[in-house]
């Protein structure tokens, strides 16, 4: 259990921190990719509380292969796999009895949330990212997720929600069919949830966090892993 402190131990703690590696190996279609997210944290005799929680909670951790993500999604013909931003409590889904005409009976983004998907938006813009299309989930979250993105008009499309039977997949196949079938010239991005995420690649995203594929038919995916890029902080 973390004990509480003083304000004299509270303050010269703050003034010590370390950072902790956090390496997730991802399995993808071609093989693993190994990503190492950074999260600083205060060391001493409250570290190990500090940094369980951080694990659990902190979204958008920097990941090391960001760089050849971007140059694929820079280059063209590729997808950009994105999370919606933050949407407390993070995990769950949506309230009892939500409905998806709407918004105010579902999770929603909050203000990182909103943050997140501008400044996504914006790094897109900064890089010269090319995006010829850009759908989404039709769940709020998703919708303002592309929409505060700003990159181009905003569609739906109901092969980003999950599956309501894993076992009888209806939207996976029609998901898998669009990412294999691009070829650009420039990027398709899709706005989905962590479920769609883990259907089709096997790997849950923290939220806000970009996925960039390599179509093709060469997997069961319908593309390659190319490599992630963390949330905006």
């Amino acid at each position: 259990m973390c004990r509480g402190m003083s304000s004299d131990e509270t303050r010269q703690r703050e003034r010590r921190w370390q950072t902790a590696r956090w390496p997730r190996t991802i399995r993808g279609p071609e093989g693993d990719v190994v990503i190492e997210s950074r999260i600083p944290f205060p060391f001493g005799r409250v570290a190990l509380c500090v940094l369980a929680i951080s694990l659990v909670i902190t979204p958008g951790l920097a990941a090391d292969d960001s760089k050849d993500a971007w140059a694929a999604l820079v280059k063209g013909g590729h997808v950009a796999l994105i999370r919606h931003g933050n949407a407390p409590p993070g995990y769950g889904g949506d309230p009892p009895g939500f409905k998806i005409d709407d918004c105010k009976t579902q999770r929603n983004l909050d203000e990182l949330g909103r943050e997140q998907a501008r400044a996504l938006g914006e790094a897109f813009r900064r890089r010269g990212v090319r995006v010829d299309r850009i759908l989404s989930s039709p769940w709020c979250r998703c919708l303002e997720t592309a929409r505060l993105m700003a990159v181009g008009p905003v569609e739906t499309s109901w092969a980003l929600v999950p599956d309501t039977a894993p076992s009888v997949p209806v939207r996976l196949p029609e998901l898998k069919a669009m990412v294999s079938a691009w070829r650009g010239p420039g990027a398709l991005v899709l706005v989905t949830h962590a479920l769609t995420v883990r259907a089709l690649l096997g790997f849950l995203p923290t939220q806000g966090e970009t996925v960039v594929l390599k179509p093709g038919s060469g997997s069961s995916a319908g593309a390659q892993l190319v490599g992630l890029i963390a949330a905006p902080e």
